[in-house]
Order: C-alpha cells, then sequence, then structure tokens
C-alpha cells in the first residue's frame, strides 16, 4: 500500500470515529466530540440520554417543580437574578418587590438616611454566612460595596 492509499484510509477511518463518537443534540445547545478521547463506543448514546434527561429535570425545577420532596418545595435561587424566569407573576412580584427594597435600603446607607447609633455613616460590615450557598453574602458585599464608600468587610 503506497503513502497516498494509507492517507486515505486514515481519513475514512478517522472520519468514521468521528461520526461514531459525535453526539449533536442541537435543540439543547450541545454537541460532544468524543472521537479523540478513550472511551467507551457506546458513550455518546448513553450520554444523549443523561443529557436529555438532565435538561428535561432543569426544565422541570424552572417551570416550579417540586427539587425537595421532603420538604415540598420549589429551588428557585437563580430567579434572583433573573425574576421573569420564575413560574408564577406572585414569585415575580416577591422577587422584584424584594431586590427593590434592599436596593432602597442600600442606597439610604449609602446616603447616610440610615445610620449607626455612635455614628455618622457605617464603617465596618461583618458579614456572616449560615452555610449552604455563598450567593447570599455575595449578594450583599455586591449590593453593600461602592467605590465612594469606605466601608471594610469583614
Amino acid at each position: 500500500m503506497n503513502h497516498k492509499q494509507n492517507k486515505g484510509m486514515t481519513k475514512s477511518v478517522t472520519w468514521q470515529n468521528f461520526q461514531q463518537h459525535y453526539l449533536d443534540l442541537p435543540e439543547l445547545g450541545i454537541a460532544l466530540d468524543t472521537s479523540r478521547m478513550n472511551v467507551p463506543d457506546k458513550l455518546p448514546n448513553e450520554l444523549e440520554m443523561l443529557f436529555r434527561n438532565a435538561f428535561q429535570q432543569m426544565e422541570n425545577l424552572e417551570k416550579g417543580g417540586i427539587a425537595n420532596p421532603d420538604e415540598n418545595r420549589m429551588v428557585g435561587h437563580y430567579w434572583l437574578r433573573n425574576p421573569e424566569l420564575a413560574p408564577s407573576q406572585d414569585i415575580q412580584t416577591v422577587i422584584s418587590s424584594t431586590l427593590e427594597k434592599i436596593q432602597n435600603f442600600v442606597a439610604e446607607i449609602h446616603q447616610n438616611k440610615i445610620q449607626p447609633q455612635k455614628a455618622a455613616s457605617f464603617r465596618n460590615v461583618l458579614l456572616l454566612g449560615i452555610g449552604g450557598s455563598a450567593l447570599g453574602p455575595q449578594f450583599v458585599l455586591s449590593a453593600l460595596v461602592s467605590g465612594t464608600d469606605r466601608m471594610q468587610f469583614y
């Protein structure tokens, strides 16, 4: 076999390997090429089922499905970033109004309308998390930090 024939065979084998190990799920926005990885041939098909299941579960959560059956509650912390994703108008309204109240509170702190008992302004903030999620402390920190204020966070 000459070099040209060998090159053509390699291309053919490589193409077949790619086709066998390529997973394209455009409706989920996922494409995965495992052709250059040392994985079992059946992996793309197994992953397809797992991806579809994971995305279906995510969709159920986004629509307000019960995520924690022991507590019979939804999980929607990502709704805080985008209240329009919340499954009902009531939840959207509660989130939006709460965010507005927080923004007003923060503005009043920065404008010294809310002051500590023994000082003209807040200088130190002791930020304690209760565990489980960094979202709350990060939220407070991002709300209160200002380029003009010199509050120190601990």
